[in-house]
Formats: C-alpha cells, sequence, structure tokens
C-alpha cells in the first residue's frame, strides 16, 4: 500500500466518488463518514469545537486504487495532549471509524501506524502558541462502534510496536429492530408503553387541533425549515447553549449536504399549522438515524414529540426500514419505545 498525507480537503474534492464507494464496503458503513458530511464538519471545525486543529487525512492506495482512508486531524485533546483524532470527534458525529474494507483492515491499520510513526514528527504536528508545535503523542479515536474490527487488530498492531491501547466504553447508543409492520412494532414493547403510544397518537388526531406531520421536501424552503427546527431545539435551555453561531452553521451544512445527497429526513408536526415538534434524522442505509429534536412547549399538553416519534416509527416500518438507531445517549424514552443497548467506544493508542 502507498500513503499519502493530505492537509486540505481540497486535495480530497476528487475522491469523493471513490471515498463513498469504499465507505459502502467499509468495516462501519455510517452517514458520519460520508466524503460530503466530514467536509462540511471540517469546514466549521465540528461547529467551533476545535479551532486550532490541522487536517491530517491519510489515504492508502493499491494498484493505484483507493484501499483505504484515515480521516484524522491533529489537535490537542480534551486532556491538554497532542492527539490525533478521527474527522467527525466528538460532539456532532454519533458514530465514526477508518473507512477500509474487512480485506484490507489488517494491513490498512499496520502500513497506517508505520506511516504516522515516521511521518508523524516531521509532518504531523499539534498547534501549542505556548510551546511551539508539539508532534502527536497519541491516537485518540472515538465513537467507534464497539463491536467494530478495528479495534482488536488495532490493539494487536499497537501491542506489535509496544504501544499501549486503551478502550473505554463512552455512550449508549441504543437501536430499535424494525419488523417491518408497525402494528407488530407495537406488540413488542411494553404493553403500558403501547398503550400510551396508541393513545397519545388517536388523542392528538382527535384534538381539533388539525395535527398533522411531514417531512421537508421542497429544497426551496430547506433553509427556513432548517431555521424552525433549530427554535425548536432552543427551547430546552441546553440545547440553546449548545447552538453558537458556528454550529448552527454546521447543523445547515450538514442537513443541506444530506438533502442533497438523498438522505436527510426532517419531519415537522404541526398543530393548527404551528410547529409543535420536530426531528432531524438521516434516512440512510435502509435505517432512520435520529441526530436530534426539539418541541414548542405551548403544545405539550398533545405531548408531540411521543406523537411525531410515534407517526416515524410508523413510516419507518411502513417503508422497510430496518432499524430505528436513537444514537447516542441512554434517554429513558428511548427505551421504553423498545431502544436495545449497544455502545461506542473510545481507544486510545500511546506511542
Amino acid at each position: 500500500m502507498e500513503f499519502t498525507l493530505h492537509r486540505s480537503f481540497t486535495e480530497l474534492e476528487s475522491l469523493a466518488m471513490d471515498w463513498n464507494a469504499l465507505l459502502a464496503e467499509s468495516v462501519t458503513h455510517v452517514p458520519f463518514l460520508r466524503h460530503e458530511y466530514l467536509r462540511t464538519w471540517w469546514g466549521t471545525r465540528g461547529g467551533g469545537e476545535w479551532p486550532d486543529s490541522e487536517l491530517a487525512v491519510v489515504v492508502a492506495r493499491q494498484d493505484g486504487q483507493l484501499v483505504g482512508v484515515a480521516p484524522l486531524f491533529a489537535a490537542k485533546n480534551r486532556d491538554g495532549d497532542p492527539a490525533l483524532l478521527l474527522l467527525g470527534s466528538i460532539e456532532i458525529s454519533d458514530y465514526l471509524d477508518l473507512i477500509v474494507r474487512p480485506i484490507d483492515l489488517s494491513d490498512f491499520i499496520s502500513g497506517l501506524l508505520g506511516f504516522l510513526a515516521h511521518s508523524g514528527p516531521a509532518g504531523l504536528s499539534v498547534h501549542a502558541p505556548e510551546a511551539g508545535s508539539k508532534p502527536w503523542q497519541m491516537l485518540d479515536w472515538q465513537n467507534i462502534p464497539e463491536a467494530s474490527p478495528t479495534l482488536p487488530v488495532l490493539k494487536a498492531e499497537a501491542d506489535k510496536r509496544g504501544w499501549t491501547f486503551v478502550q473505554e466504553q463512552t455512550y449508549h447508543t441504543p437501536s430499535i429492530p424494525l419488523a417491518g409492520d408497525f402494528e407488530t412494532y407495537l406488540c413488542g414493547i411494553d404493553k403500558k408503553q403501547r398503550h400510551e403510544v396508541r393513545r397519545k397518537m388517536r388523542r392528538a388526531e382527535e384534538s381539533g387541533n388539525n395535527v398533522r406531520w411531514y417531512r421537508v421536501s421542497d429544497e426551496a424552503t430547506l433553509d427556513a425549515e432548517v431555521d424552525a427546527f433549530l427554535a425548536l431545539m432552543a427551547e430546552e435551555p441546553e440545547k440553546a447553549k449548545f447552538l453558537t453561531e458556528a454550529m448552527r452553521r454546521q447543523m445547515h451544512l450538514a442537513c443541506r449536504a444530506a438533502f442533497e445527497n438523498g438522505w436527510l429526513q426532517l419531519a415537522f408536526l404541526e398543530a393548527d399549522g404551528q410547529k409543535a415538534a420536530g426531528y432531524l434524522n438521516f434516512d440512510y442505509l435502509n435505517r432512520i438515524w435520529v441526530y436530534n429534536s426539539g418541541i414548542d412547549r405551548r403544545f405539550l399538553e398533545l405531548s408531540p414529540g411521543w406523537v411525531l416519534l410515534g407517526y416515524l416509527l410508523q413510516w419507518a416500518n411502513e417503508n422497510k426500514r430496518l432499524e430505528f438507531d436513537f444514537m447516542r445517549g441512554d434517554e429513558e424514552y428511548k427505551y421504553r419505545f423498545g431502544g436495545v443497548d449497544q455502545f461506542v467506544v473510545r481507544a486510545k493508542v500511546t506511542r
């Protein structure tokens, strides 16, 4: 394998199609690793999460063909250590990993660590104003699915070099396997919860508030609809704090990238023509990925969040989606709706 370091996304534009094609066969295939998503993420440095950082994407080719992408950037991690992190880290990209086919994984990781070990001190550095630039000291890779084959291979390759490997669970990622029929899904959850879902959906429909839900499909209204969704998010104080100017820009860019590539599911519940709840999801790889939500507290008596979630689960079943992934977070409602626990992990390799 021939490894190349890229320091600008401009250099990577010509790889977009090959990048996404490789992702479709990769050890972890998630929307957060698509070229268009990570390009927008880097453009805002994760919505302002990593202002002092340097791009360090390593690409591997064999016989002229793309066989691996390590989507990395250099920064001081949250512990203050110079590190190479995965693009997308940490707050707004729920699942991350390397981009490589299973058959090439061992050779790719072995070659990657060798390349980084020799190129790192001269070519990869972390800006530290108080002491100049420092070479990276560790790989600090977060939000890797616990079942990813990357983890045991990375540990084995680190052990060969006498480097330290540490892995820890970081976030719950509950998801619901879907049967393709809404009634079958409801029969599979707790009886009391099943009754509550049906009751709240029926009550909303019979409320006289002209309740309806819809998915955004008109590109001309997309920016306005995203703004409306962010306004619903900001009803919650913690989310309002999260939505800095840079983060709002990132959300707009991510939504547009997903819309233009056919995998945005931005949905609203309306009551009397006003938005009562919204869900920002990705409809990707025959799965619904639940990214964020917001409600207008003026409509709490309608339980708009639960009702919209019910409609989305009904739609997902009727349209034969295989899974409803709540992604990171262990909020109680996810389990009441039938979420089955999974986890993402943090893997640290210190040389």
